[in-house]
């Protein structure tokens, strides 16, 4: 069931590696939410509460920026989780372009390459590379995903200005 059970992912008792199943369902007893009790319903909250943090981080950035954001880049291993980004697309309200997977990688390749003069030009041409090079996946939002409103989960939304 889709946010049955959803978690603070930017909570510090999420931080240090260990048991994260048991700090997990621990979050939901002190909080009064359902607490997981499959290993299925925890990987869903895991997803649930990323998408909610993903939303949570883009309004933040709008707030703080004052910048529009037009779309969200999910790069590395989380690229390779369709329900993550689409549920991120989803809580968002914005198109997601996952991928490529071993973003780090190519990143370091191509500034040392152009370090070296194997490829040259700005920032934008060598993005525009890995755009026709690697596979990207797109997801849009479905605006009747039915994602709840922030505060249902106990985070305030931030006045505008």
């Amino acid at each position: 069931m889709p946010f049955r059970s959803v978690v603070d992912a930017d909570d510090p008792v999420f931080h240090p590696p260990g048991d994260m199943p048991g700090r997990i369902a621990d979050f939901c007893r002190r909080t009064g939410r359902p607490v997981p009790e499959t290993r299925a319903q925890t990987v869903r909250c895991v997803i649930d509460s990323l998408a909610l943090a993903h939303r949570a981080a883009i309004e933040d950035a709008r707030r703080l920026t004052g910048q529009a954001v037009d779309t969200i880049h999910i790069v590395g291993g989380g690229s390779r989780n369709a329900l993550l980004c689409q549920l991120t697309a989803d809580a968002c309200g914005l198109p997601v372009v996952a991928g490529p997977v071993e973003a780090t990688s190519i990143g370091n390749v191509l500034v040392q390459a152009r370090a070296d003069g194997v490829v040259s030009g700005t920032l934008a041409d060598l993005r525009a590379l890995v755009r026709r090079t690697q596979h990207l996946e797109h997801y849009e939002p479905r605006p009747d995903a039915g994602i709840p409103p922030m505060e249902t989960f106990g985070r305030p939304v931030p006045a505008e200005g």
